[in-house]
């Protein structure tokens, strides 16, 4: 006889994410996984920006074939589409494509060309937030490559945390790396890697919003630069 398990509750989840964020708090990453793996299956997905396969890589080691989610906003520069390829192609991952409910045309049709300089806010929402939300909907808990270094409105990212806008599990295994770090695994494992990183950029969104860094700024300074925007609005 087949047990079908209980669905649980946006408190059960909840409770479950505050208390693995305190227990796992000063674990591995492949642990931290390990556990959103055990616990959550096939609900579980890693979501990347195809700025590196890093999390996507850890991810796969603990469940072969797991879920990759990509945002594809329709303004990626080509070397992200051709990092997304590739990871589909070379790694153990499902990579899953989500778009925007309207093309690009269809969004200037409606909002006016390039809403990205006239209200960015309102183009991240249409163009990244309302798909994640609608491709995450299956999902319990999901994954993503948040490290507490990469800027002032991430220092406190949780290794494990409730997100209550989605009601979902967020799991953040790397959230304590560095730089360094990141660059370590990278080179021992051979993982994949955005070619933009190595021409100036070091965080790669959306191409209209995204430009080189200058020495001495950190890593989020080349998105929305003098906008006043720091975050898209996935993360908070």
């Amino acid at each position: 006889m087949t047990t079908v398990r209980r669905e649980r509750t946006d408190d059960e989840l909840r409770e479950l994410a505050e208390h693995a964020g305190r227990a796992l708090e000063d674990a591995p990453a492949l642990e931290v996984l390990r556990w959103a793996v055990d616990t959550f299956g096939a609900r579980f997905c890693v979501t990347s920006s195809m700025e590196d396969a890093v999390v996507a890589h850890l991810a796969s080691r603990v469940r072969p074939g797991v879920d990759v989610v990509f945002l594809d906003t329709g303004y990626h520069f080509p070397e992200t589409i051709g990092t997304r390829d590739a990871v589909d192609a070379v790694m153990d991952v499902n990579v899953v494509t989500l778009t925007p409910r309207r093309t690009v045309a269809e969004q200037d049709a409606e909002h006016g060309p390039r809403l990205h300089d006239r209200d960015p806010d309102l183009c991240c929402a249409l163009r990244k937030v309302q798909p994640l939300e609608d491709g995450l909907t299956e999902y319990q808990a999901w994954a993503t490559g948040l490290r507490r270094d990469e800027s002032p409105t991430r220092a406190n990212t949780p290794v494990v945390g409730w997100d209550a806008r989605r009601r979902k599990v967020k799991v953040s295994p790397i959230a304590r790396w560095t730089q360094d770090d990141v660059d370590a695994y990278v080179a021992e494992h051979g993982v994949l890697t955005n070619p933009l990183l190595m021409d100036g950029y070091a965080s790669v969104g959306c191409a209209p919003c995204t430009r080189r860094v200058l020495e001495g700024e950190d890593a989020r300074a080349g998105r929305w630069a003098g906008r006043g925007k720091t975050e898209c609005g996935l993360h908070g």
